[in-house]
């Protein structure tokens, strides 16, 4: 009786083991654009609620207090103003980011530079606010409409913000 034939080792070649790492890195590859992508959109979206979570919090402190108070929205977010003859609204500092830079989204508007509440909640101050970051096309903008302070988000486009139907 003669002995088996063993069977050979079923390792990978060179050339199977450089087409699988090739491949790996082209799928890591586009999951990072597509991620990089989805979470500038993500600090986009995020910052314009926060713009109107400012918004709501500042006519909550006027309510509480029952007497008006002011906030100014700059680049890292609502905060007390500087100067006014209004008192800041209390305990209301919102940033537009939380865990990152605030570098990363891109704000501007045409607010004044102290936004004021009346002691029933009303915003006496409007104006839009375009929030925009680097790795996506979405520029979201919220808009303040007197004579109420009504707000709604929608999204820039042909220079003017648009309403959105995907919100």
């Amino acid at each position: 009786m003669g002995k088996a034939a063993q069977p050979h080792s079923t390792g990978f070649t060179l050339v199977e083991l450089l087409v699988t790492l090739s491949v790996l890195m082209l799928l890591a590859g586009l999951a990072m654009a597509y991620g990089s992508a989805g979470l500038a959109r993500f600090r986009v979206e995020t910052a314009s609620r926060r713009v109107l979570l400012g918004l709501e919090a500042g006519r909550t402190a006027a309510l509480q207090s029952g007497q008006p108070c002011s906030l100014h929205l700059g680049e890292k977010g609502w905060e007390a103003p500087a100067s006014s003859s209004l008192a800041a609204c209390a305990g209301v500092n919102v940033p537009l980011v939380e865990g990152i830079e605030s570098s990363v989204v891109e704000l501007e508007h045409n607010m004044p530079a102290t936004v004021r509440f009346t002691s029933n909640g009303l915003i006496l101050d409007g104006g839009t606010v375009v929030l925009r970051s680097d790795g996506t096309e979405l520029e979201r903008c919220v808009v303040v409409s007197l004579p109420l302070g009504v707000t709604r988000v929608g999204r820039m486009a042909s220079g003017s913000c648009q309403r959105d139907t995907s919100l």
